[in-house]
C-alpha cells in the first residue's frame, strides 16, 4: 500500500465523523497526498516541497489491483489543475470548483462528496504551487520563485518526482490545466513538459496533450483596458469616473512599455482598486455581486492538525491561501504585469490542444480579452480570416436556452459560458464539466449555426469539435 494513500478524511473540522476512501470494505477511489521534494532554486536537494492532492478516475475500480487494469488507466486522460493567485491554493479548486469533494459555509465545516467532480472520467491532481501557496512550502529561508522559467523547472522536478511513485499513470494523456494568474502558469509548465521530453535530461518522458485555461490572466495591459470598459458601459462608472481611469491607464502602460515592471504593477493594482472603488466595490471577479465566493471553513478545515495528518502533511506546515498579495506574489512582482500571450502562440504551433474558456461576468480576465488575444494569435499564424469566418456554434440544452458559444478552428477551441463569473466550474458545475469532457475525449457540442440555421435551434449537433 503506498505510503501517500488518502484513507479517509475528516467530514468537519469537529472530528464528527470521517469520510471513507479507501478501507477494507469501503473502497470508493484510490486518492493520493503527500509532498515531493525538489531542488531550491540554488540546488540544494530536498528543500522545496510542493503538495499534490490526486484522485484516480471513476471508471477505474479501487477493488481491482492496478496490474489487473493498466490499459484503462493508461488510456484515462489525467488532468492538473492550478489555481492562480499568485498565492492562490489549488484546494480552492478542489473544495469550490471542480473537486469530488465540496465544503459548506458553516461553522461545522462540513465536508460532502460532489455529484459534478472532475474525476467522474478522468484523473485530476490538485497542486500548490509555486513554493508557499497552500500546503507547499521551503525549508529556511523561504524560496519564493520569481519568474516563469524557474516556476515551471520546479514543477517539472515535481512532476517527475510524483509518477516515480505512481509510474502507473505516467503514460496517461497529459492535460495542464487552471484558471486566473494560471492562464501564465500554465503554458509555461506545458513548454517546459514539451522542451525536457526533447532533451536527455534522465526525466521521464510525459505524454503531453494540450492546456485548458479558464478566465485567463494572460495579457494583463489588455485586461485592465476591458476592465475600465466593462464598469463603465455595465453603470459602475460616471463619464469623468472613465475618464479618469483612462489617464491612469495610460501612466501605467507607459511605464509597462518602458520595462519598469514594479511601477506598472502597482498602477494597475491602483487602476483596479480605484476601478472597483468607483463601483461601491463590486466583485471583481463577477460584476452581478459584492463578494467574492465564500471560502467558508475551509482554512480552519485545512489547518486542522487531524485534516493534515490524514493528507501526510508535516505538523509544522500552515495552509497558506492569498489571492494577488504576500510573499508568493511579491516575488513575481516582474511576472504579474508581464504579456503571455506569446507562450500560447509557440504551443499551438507544437499542435497541442488548447481550450480557453470564460465566464460572461468576470471584469477582471473575461471574455473580450481572451477574444482579442484569440485573434491575434491566429493572426500571427495567418489564419485570422479563416478564425472570425469559423461558425460561433450556439451550444444548447434540451430546452434550446444556451449552455455556451463555441468556436474551433484546429488544434484551438474557445467557449464562452454565460451566467457564469470568473470561476467558471463553481458557477455552471455540469455544464464546465462537459465542456471539459467534450474537448478531452472529442465528443460533439450539440447545437445551432445561427448565421447558416436562422437560429432554429432544432439543428444538428456537430459531429466533433472541431467541426463546429
Amino acid at each position: 500500500m503506498s505510503q501517500d494513500l488518502v484513507q479517509s478524511i475528516p467530514a468537519n473540522i469537529l472530528h464528527a465523523q470521517r469520510i471513507e476512501f479507501f478501507r477494507r470494505g469501503t473502497k470508493k477511489v484510490r486518492s493520493y497526498a503527500g509532498h515531493v521534494h525538489v531542488e531550491g532554486t540554488k540546488h540544494e536537494k530536498n528543500k522545496n516541497h510542493l503538495f499534490y492532492w490526486f484522485f484516480e478516475s471513476q471508471t477505474c475500480s479501487p477493488e481491482i489491483p492496478v496490474e489487473k487494469q493498466q490499459d484503462l488507466i493508461t488510456e484515462t486522460p489525467l488532468v492538473i489543475w492550478l489555481n492562480g493567485g499568485p498565492g492562490a491554493s489549488s484546494l480552492l479548486g478542489l473544495f469550490l470548483e471542480n473537486g469530488p469533494l465540496s465544503i459548506a459555509d458553516d461553522a461545522a465545516g462540513t465536508v460532502s462528496v460532489t455529484s459534478t467532480t472532475w474525476n467522474q472520467e478522468a484523473h485530476v491532481v490538485y497542486w500548490d504551487q509555486p513554493i508557499g501557496t497552500g500546503y507547499s512550502y521551503s525549508d529556511e529561508p523561504a524560496e519564493y520563485v520569481q519568474d516563469e522559467a524557474t516556476l515551471s523547472h520546479m514543477f517539472w522536478q515535481g512532476l517527475q518526482e510524483f509518477f516515480r511513485l505512481h509510474p502507473e499513470y505516467v503514460r496517461c494523456p497529459l492535460y495542464v490545466c487552471g484558471e486566473s494568474y494560471a492562464g501564465k502558469y500554465v503554458p509555461a509548465i506545458a513548454l517546459e513538459i514539451d522542451k525536457q521530453n526533447g532533451t536527455d535530461s534522465g526525466g521521464q518522458q510525459l505524454n503531453l496533450k494540450g492546456i485548458a485555461v479558464g478566465n485567463g490572466w494572460i495579457k494583463p495591459e489588455l485586461s485592465l483596458r476591458i476592465l475600465i470598459d466593462y464598469a463603465y458601459t455595465t453603470g459602475f462608472l460616471g463619464i469623468s469616473q472613465q475618464e479618469s481611469l483612462e489617464k491612469s491607464y495610460t501612466e501605467f502602460q507607459k511605464a509597462l512599455l518602458n520595462g519598469e515592471m514594479e511601477k506598472a504593477n502597482r498602477l494597475g493594482k491602483a487602476l483596479v482598486d480605484r476601478t472597483v472603488a468607483y463601483g461601491g466595490n463590486f466583485d471583481v471577479y463577477d460584476v452581478r455581486r459584492w463578494d467574492d465566493l465564500p471560502m467558508g471553513a475551509l482554512s480552519t478545515y485545512l489547518n486542522n492538525e487531524d485534516v493534515k495528518t490524514s493528507l501526510h502533511v508535516p505538523a509544522k506546515v500552515t495552509w497558506q491561501n492569498a489571492d494577488d498579495t504576500g510573499p508568493v506574489t511579491e516575488a513575481l512582482v516582474d511576472d504579474n504585469m508581464a504579456d503571455a500571450s506569446e507562450l500560447y502562440t509557440k504551443l499551438v504551433e507544437k499542435n497541442y490542444k488548447a481550450l480557453l474558456y470564460t465566464g460572461n461576468f468576470d471584469t477582471a480576465c473575461g471574455y473580450r480579452s481572451t477574444e482579442e488575444i484569440l485573434d491575434d494569435l491566429m493572426k500571427q499564424r495567418n489564419q485570422q480570416a479563416e478564425w472570425r469566418g469559423a461558425p460561433r456554434l450556439i451550444w444548447t440544452q434540451a430546452q434550446g436556452q444556451p449552455k455556451g458559444f463555441v468556436r474551433n478552428v484546429g488544434n484551438l477551441t474557445q467557449v464562452a459560458v454565460p451566467d457564469s463569473g470568473h470561476q467558471v466550474p463553481a458557477f455552471q458545475p455540469e455544464i464546465c464539466r462537459e465542456m471539459l469532457y467534450n474537448w478531452l475525449f472529442d465528443r460533439p457540442f450539440r447545437g445551432y449555426d445561427p448565421e447558416r440555421t436562422g437560429g432554429r435551434s432544432s439543428a444538428v449537433g456537430a459531429p466533433a469539435p472541431r467541426t463546429v
